[in-house]
């Protein structure tokens, strides 16, 4: 039985961005890929060979990026000293990319397998790391077309809508007082 209302169409579920619908894709290919690798250098020379790889790499990026983290400690320390704002770029970070690089070049080397191993040094080697930030750069200062409900919509929105310190009017109460006891009653007999 109607009475003449039309029926609402069914809400469409919203639109997946490109980036979460190819990033699992992506990092599930990448893990495939490094195990075949790693079976295809054990196939060749011996399991031994592999794990000694495998360790050499994660002792590397330990030792890399603690020496990252201390070169970073230090310019902060020396920026703090000169009474320099740490929030501003300084100029081993605008010279050559700061610590970034080197964290992240630890950190991939860390990861178990010879892609990452291998992405990990092109950051580390200096001509690739500065083609690597050039190219970051520019992905992350070309304008962005921010489709409602995305990721890059909340960032725009945020970055439109700065704190002002205005007061927001409310009303806040304070019990100086301890609380009183609780009333206990009597049991009930009966």
């Amino acid at each position: 039985m109607t009475f003449g209302a039309t029926p609402s169409p069914s809400p469409r579920p919203p639109r997946r961005s490109r980036a979460r619908r190819f990033v699992p894709l992506g990092v599930a290919a990448w893990m495939v890929l490094e195990i075949w690798l790693l079976t295809v250098v054990a196939g060749a020379t011996s399991g031994l060979t592999v794990f000694l790889l495998l360790v050499a790499g994660v002792l590397a990026g330990a030792f890399v990026i603690k020496r990252a983290g201390r070169r970073a400690w230090r310019n902060l320390t020396e920026t703090l000293q000169a009474g320099g704002d740490p929030a501003a770029p300084g100029e081993a970070a605008a010279a050559g990319g700061g610590t970034t690089l080197p964290m992240l070049g630890g950190l991939l080397l860390m990861i178990p397998g010879l892609v990452s191993d291998v992405l990990g040094l092109l950051c580390l080697f200096p001509p690739t790391g500065k083609l690597i930030l050039r190219r970051v750069e520019r992905l992350l200062t070309r304008p962005a077309s921010y489709a409602p409900g995305t990721l890059g919509d909340a960032f725009q929105q945020a970055r439109m809508h700065q704190p002002d310190g205005k007061v927001v009017q409310g009303e806040v109460i304070r019990r100086d007082d301890p609380p009183a006891p609780r009333r206990q009653d009597p049991p009930l007999t009966g």
